[in-house]
């Protein structure tokens, strides 16, 4: 039931999204988490603690974190089996830890804003979906920053919700979700977050493993039936540069979606000030455009729906084998 869960969850993300009406009148379960998270964090990390102390407290904060989520959802899952549709009810808020629909919208928007508004509302409205400095990006560094943004939320925010899904059901895609907003909360080099979210940290690397890789492969398939991607690049390019990227996950989406457009993508940034060296992605073109994150939009599409394929089938063949 699980995997049919997860295909009528990325089914109805797909094709309705999460309302904007909802989102203002009650919020988002990421935006719940995050006060939780926000919560913990104030509670638990004390300028007074040594690293040893708050790395220890970081520990507790996770746990907290994801006994609650997935502990609510459970409760949920189970309440809504006794309720007529209550499992149509259990997808539709499964549905709620996808981001399909948002993540085109907002890749989107970084396209129209470089086409119509020129660089200076491009570089406001990607800020909204990467972490690093954007002060200084010029339309290359906009278009670049937008792509990898749109191939390593494609990991996290599709591909690895819909795994977590399938392996865990309503619980299992929270546990993931409490864990991936705490990471982007507090799993940074900082000062006040470097011991403190060292667990955060450790764990989204580790639950989004299977995804990353899935997700470069979907990349990869996706380039074989999008005109004007090369599948072939994009399959060479994540062999040899994937595991080169400071994250052990995003070089896989990020090489996969290099190869496939000719780019290259990831190399240095700056978080916070600080330059960071990294890998960079593919060997083709620094100069990105407006037209390439159209290309890799559409290349996303294609790897989405395939995914969203290969979840249905899974699902079928579930129906069919079930006693």
């Amino acid at each position: 039931m699980t995997v049919t869960l997860a295909f009528l969850a990325v089914l109805i993300e797909a094709v309705l999204g999460y309302p904007d009406w909802l989102f203002r009148a009650i919020g988002h379960p990421v935006t719940w988490m995050g006060r939780l998270v926000h919560i913990l964090d104030r509670t638990l990390n004390r300028v007074s603690m040594n690293d040893r102390e708050r790395r220890a407290a970081g520990i507790m904060a996770i746990l907290v974190l994801v006994v609650i989520a997935a502990g609510a959802a459970l409760f949920l899952e189970y309440g809504l089996r006794r309720l007529p549709f209550g499992f149509a009810m259990t997808a539709i808020l499964a549905s709620s830890l996808i981001a399909q629909r948002s993540l085109f919208s907002h890749v989107q928007r970084v396209a129209q804003a470089l086409e119509h508004d020129g660089v200076a509302g491009a570089r406001q409205l990607v800020t909204h979906i990467v972490g690093r400095d954007t002060d200084a990006l010029d339309e290359a560094g906009v278009a670049r920053a937008a792509i990898e943004s749109l191939a390593e939320n494609f990991s996290d925010g599709v591909v690895a919700p819909v795994v977590w899904l399938t392996v865990g059901g309503l619980a299992g895609g929270a546990a993931y979700k409490a864990i991936n907003t705490a990471d982007s909360m507090i799993g940074h080099r900082t000062p006040r977050h470097q011991a403190f979210g060292f667990a955060a940290a450790r764990l989204d690397d580790f639950v989004n493993l299977p995804a990353s890789r899935l997700s470069g492969l979907l990349i990869v398939a996706g380039a074989a039936v999008t005109v004007g991607a090369s599948p072939a690049a994009a399959w060479r390019t994540l062999r040899r540069d994937a595991a080169r990227h400071r994250s052990p996950n995003a070089g896989y989406p990020e090489a996969a979606m290099a190869g496939a457009l000719g780019l290259a993508l990831a190399g240095s940034r700056v978080y916070g000030g600080v330059e960071i060296a990294d890998a960079t992605m593919g060997d083709g073109r620094r100069l990105a455009t407006a037209a390439d994150i159209r290309a890799a939009l559409a290349l996303y599409v294609r790897a989405d729906a395939i995914l969203i394929g290969i979840v249905g089938a899974l699902a079928f063949c579930v129906t069919l084998l079930a006693p």
